[in-house]
């Protein structure tokens, strides 16, 4: 909804003194990002947010600080923006045979980049039009994983979203613990693997969580030794729960991945 550089300001605007941009599997936006970014004396870093596939379903890891000039990190985002656009046709298809036509064309303006077509995408033309009047409406009618219109997709694996992190010389992160289904057995198999894997922090405070996961997933990160970092999830001035500049404090007691940043 905005450039990278107009986020940029909004971040500065709202008092922002460090700030990360991760797109999804993208990273196009980033040089915009960090030159605004320096002009308003901002301390930047470079970020991207990968899509996972984990024990069936889609999970999300940050990298920060990364190179994004390196050449595996790019190869594999390429190969994931293929897989969108395979899945936004095949999502729109199963949306016109519940009464939604037009929908991938409808969707396409939502996208700046075509290539990062997504759920989200599709969710703001179905409440343009009227179908729903919210984003949770959408993703618990049509989009949510196991929904009539949602379309399975074989991301990358953990263990290569990770590896591609390390390769561009960033640190892997969980995003937002709070929004995966997995029991506690599942959970426990898949920090346990990340950690092994290289991947140094979790996400607690952020606008995907709820105050109490902030506390749950403290004690995660306690439990496994993983640094604390936190985001707004901002992705248009009209949705999510924070706005840039306004994340809580993370709960006392944890190292924050930024403490070698400032």
């Amino acid at each position: 909804m905005l450039t990278p550089s107009q986020v940029a300001e909004r971040a500065h605007a709202n008092g922002v003194q460090l700030w990360a941009l991760t797109d999804h599997d993208e990273v196009s936006g980033l040089a915009q990002a960090r030159a605004m970014a320096n002009d308003l004396g901002m301390k930047f870093i470079p970020g991207v947010e990968i899509s996972v596939t984990w024990a069936q379903n889609t999970v999300h890891i940050v990298g920060l600080g990364i190179d994004e000039n390196c050449p595996r990190l790019n190869e594999g985002l390429t190969g994931i923006r293929a897989g969108r656009t395979i899945r936004a046709r095949e999502m729109a298809d199963k949306l016109a045979q519940m009464g939604v036509p037009d929908a991938y064309e409808g969707a396409l303006p939502y996208a700046a980049n075509p290539a990062l077509i997504s759920r989200t995408h599709f969710a703001r033309y179905l409440i343009a039009r009227g179908y729903c009047d919210s984003m949770q409406k959408v993703f618990d009618t049509y989009l949510g994983d196991g929904m009539a219109a949602s379309v399975p997709v074989h991301w990358s694996t953990l263990e290569e979203a990770v590896g591609w992190i390390l390769e561009a010389g960033g640190q892997a992160v969980v995003a937002h613990p709070g929004r995966y289904n997995y029991t506690p057995v599942q959970f426990d198999a898949f920090f346990s693997q990340f950690k092994d894997l290289g991947g140094t922090g979790i996400e607690v405070v952020t606008g995907s969580h709820h105050p109490d996961e902030y506390v749950e997933y403290a004690r995660v990160a306690r439990q496994y030794g993983f640094l604390a970092s936190s985001g707004s999830d901002f992705h248009s001035p009209k949705e999510g729960k924070l706005d840039l500049g306004s994340v809580p404090a993370l709960p006392s007691g944890l190292t924050p991945i930024w403490h070698d940043w400032i």
